[in-house]
């Protein structure tokens, strides 16, 4: 073979995240307990705190990322999202009640099935209601992150376009749920092209290439654990009860696996198939077998510590039982110190090291061109995360 014809090889640059996990748990902890003391107010800093550590120890090509984004910033929008909140789901009410439903009137004659009916449709209407809103914050919670994230000095931004994106989630979604499942993949990849052509860095715009149909092969496991329970269930109905119990725990565990494992595919395959402009591209290779691994170590790890804990505070719980108002504060005191250590822990033993294996995973594919890359205006970005803050559902940290 003449390899004087060969293609170089192109050049890669490998992400790296290089953090002190024992620092990280003292920051979420401390923070934590703050958010307490501050009947949650001071939690929109510590997700500010939070971020700034971790961004600043994710780098590539000898550059950390950058996380610009404050507190105050995210106080501000929570409580305009509020606002906004209250006088949807005010209008929402109102709409309900002028055709005779109501979450919050219930009849006194609960056992009438009229009755029932009426507050179950009430109560479900409005859950639906709530479903554009988690759409709408999912994608401003990205907007306002890569708005508030640097690197090289160049800052990331995404285009407004989130009720563009309400509209395909349920659009998507609903046909999800009408083909059982199978178009699954065609949602994930439409989704994630949206938001992923409407980014750029700096003034070089994001490109999303593939196809939905390769995203198949990730379904392989989530395909295997329903035709198991779906055995299960036969075997269940033919009055083979040891059998069928044994067979839901495996298909259990193997649709649990499952969905681990299309996570993990889909989204190495998405980031695979992203390029910045027309000559850099990325290389995304998560293993699922790690992802599965963190997840049972934590488990294992959080369940001998609360049970540890639990035995602890059982012991001086015993001790303050002479005092009715001394056994109440220590009881108040250790839920408290137990939820705020749970949430560091999960921080250090399962987020983190997660995060870890996908960014050390990762490589930029032909760097070169990020040179050339100039910074484009800023965005408006109002509002922050307000929304997503008053949902909770504000991403994984």
């Amino acid at each position: 073979m003449d390899t004087h014809h060969l293609a170089p090889e192109p050049q890669s640059v490998a992400a790296r995240h290089n953090l002190d996990g024992l620092s990280l748990f003292f920051l979420t902890f401390k923070t934590g307990l703050l958010t307490f003391i501050t009947l949650g107010i001071y939690r929109f800093w510590q997700t500010t705190r939070i971020r700034k550590y971790l961004w600043a120890s994710t780098s590539a090509d000898d550059s950390s990322l950058e996380y610009t984004g404050t507190g105050l910033e995210k106080f501000i929008g929570f409580l305009i999202a509020l606002v906004i909140l209250a006088g949807y789901l005010g209008v929402f009410q109102m709409v309900l009640f002028y055709f005779g439903l109501s979450f919050f009137d219930v009849s006194s004659d609960a056992t009438n099935p009229a009755e029932q009916v009426r507050y179950l449709v009430a109560f479900y209407v409005q859950v639906i209601a709530i479903v554009p809103l988690i759409f709408y914050a999912s994608y401003q919670s990205r907007r306002y992150m890569m708005g508030r994230t640097r690197w090289r000095g160049i800052r990331f931004s995404m285009e407004k376009g989130a009720w563009g994106y309400v509209v395909r989630a349920i659009g998507y979604r609903l046909l999800t749920i009408v083909t059982l499942g199978v178009l699954a993949p065609l949602a994930t990849f439409k989704l994630e092209q949206y938001m992923a052509e409407r980014s750029s860095y700096g003034d070089i715009p994001i490109k999303q290439g593939g196809s939905w149909m390769r995203l198949y092969p990730a379904l392989t496991h989530l395909f295997i654990g329903t035709v198991i329970l779906l055995v299960c269930l036969g075997v269940f109905i033919s009055g083979y009860n040891g059998l069928a119990a044994a067979l839901l725990c495996v298909g259990g565990v193997w649709v649990a696996i499952g969905f681990v494992y299309y996570q993990v595919k889909s989204f190495a395959y998405m980031n695979s198939h992203k390029t910045l402009g027309d000559e850099v591209s990325f290389k995304s290779e998560p293993k699922t077998i790690a992802v599965i691994r963190i997840y049972f170590i934590a488990g294992v790890g959080m369940s001998v510590m609360l049970l540890f804990i639990g035995s602890v505070m059982t012991a001086i719980f015993d001790l303050a039982l002479s005092s009715v108002n001394v056994g109440l504060i220590v009881t108040v005191l250790g839920y408290v110190f137990i939820f705020v250590l749970l949430q560091a822990m999960k921080m250090v033993m399962i987020t983190q090291p997660i995060l870890e294996h996908f960014i050390q995973t990762f490589r930029i594919v032909n760097p070169e061109p990020l040179n050339q890359i100039q910074q484009r205006q800023a965005d408006d970005t109002v509002g922050a995360e307000g929304v997503a803050d008053a949902l909770d559902v504000a991403g994984a940290f």
